[in-house]
């Protein structure tokens, strides 16, 4: 669908579902890869093709809760490959099931932290090497959930539509660099983990990983220079 040969991708979670999707979706359409995620023996397991590659780069033990985490990453795919076109962050968690009042903090500072903070923790770290280049794709994941606070949610709606905001704020300070920033906002994904926690659900109509990196893919590339601050929804039937 897309051609991203010659040019250089970094997706963070991927070890992830989503993760794993958007990664296989950029080397299918011929991008050099740099995979990050904290979980490094899941990364080895999920990629281990791509071991030794002089196209492609496991990046594992990267925290991105944690301030720099991923700055040695960058530096280093710069040192490879000479550049970084795109990053896209996939990092990021739900929880809920408690009303405001009964929801402790740790729940709020635990979902701002994994959605929040690894997304601005993963844009710092590219920025300065995009504005040098004059030119970069970023893309943050989001949820449908971002545009409407829920009945026992409100920790997790909140932290989404913060990256909706961020994404929104780095679009307006980035674009008149050659950089574009957006983010999709997935429905349920479907994925064997959602399946087990809501069986009773009606699976037909969650998102499939792989379509939410189609998505993805699409605003990494050419066909979307003119698409700033955008937050698609791809939320398959639901």
């Amino acid at each position: 669908m897309f051609d991203f040969s010659s040019r250089v991708a970094i997706v963070t979670g991927a070890a992830g579902n989503l993760g794993q999707a958007v990664a296989r979706a950029f080397q299918a359409s011929r991008a050099r890869t740099v995979l990050a995620d904290r979980d490094g023996l899941r990364l080895q397991q999920i990629f281990p093709d791509l071991r030794g590659s002089r196209e492609h780069l496991l990046a594992e033990g990267i925290d991105l809760t944690v301030e720099g985490a991923l700055d040695g990453v960058v530096a280093q795919t710069v040192e490879l490959f000479g550049r970084v076109d795109v990053m896209v962050n996939t990092v990021g968690g739900f929880r809920a099931g408690t009303p405001v009042h009964q929801s402790p903090l740790e729940t709020w500072d635990f979902l701002l932290g994994l959605n929040l903070r690894t997304s601005l923790v993963a844009a710092k770290a590219v920025i300065p090497v995009m504005l040098r280049q004059g030119n970069g794709k970023i893309v943050m994941v989001a949820a449908r959930a971002a545009w409407a606070g829920g009945a026992n949610m409100a920790a997790y709606s909140a932290s989404k539509a913060a990256v909706m905001r961020l994404t929104e704020s780095l679009a307006a300070e980035l674009k008149a660099s050659g950089i574009n920033v957006n983010c999709v906002a997935p429905g349920t994904l479907d994925t064997a983990a959602n399946r087990q926690d809501q069986p009773a659900a009606d699976h037909s109509k969650w998102v499939a990983p792989e379509a939410v990196a189609d998505v993805i893919l699409f605003l990494a590339s050419d066909a979307a220079r003119g698409v700033h601050g955008a937050a698609l929804p791809v939320l398959g039937l639901s």
